[in-house]
């Protein structure tokens, strides 16, 4: 079992950015493709972004392709999302997730284990 703790967020204007990071406990972090969710008041855990095990391939949401940048850092145990010209649709508690059973996973059903979520929130 891998425990995941996110941190990063925070209150931020439209245009502003943050850098979210999610450090795991274990050091098999190489056997897991990570994600990142978010989920908004009244709104479904939607998937933002994901990078495989090796950190060669990446996921990205439509909304988000061109301001977000998914990355990890196999020898900090470490994924990040870095966020740029935020919006005040970005707004929502962001979640990063592992998997076990997927190389890329998209969906929140590909993953096993979950963070407690970090807020993320963007004034206009």
């Amino acid at each position: 079992q891998v425990q995941l703790v996110e941190s990063g967020g925070g209150l931020v204007q439209a245009g502003g950015s943050l850098r979210l990071s999610c450090a795991a406990s274990r050091r098999t972090f190489t056997n897991y493709a990570m994600g990142w969710f978010r989920q908004a008041p009244g709104k479904e855990r939607e998937p933002v972004a994901a990078i495989s095990r090796g950190g060669g391939n990446t996921f990205y949401t439509d909304s988000v392709k061109g301001r977000f940048t998914i990355s990890r850092d196999n020898a900090k145990d470490t994924v990040y999302l870095q966020m740029n010209s935020l919006k005040p649709e970005d707004t929502a508690v962001y979640y990063c997730a592992a998997s076990v059973r997927y190389n890329l996973g998209i969906e929140s059903d590909a993953y096993d284990y979950w963070g407690q979520g970090t807020q993320v929130t963007v004034s206009s």
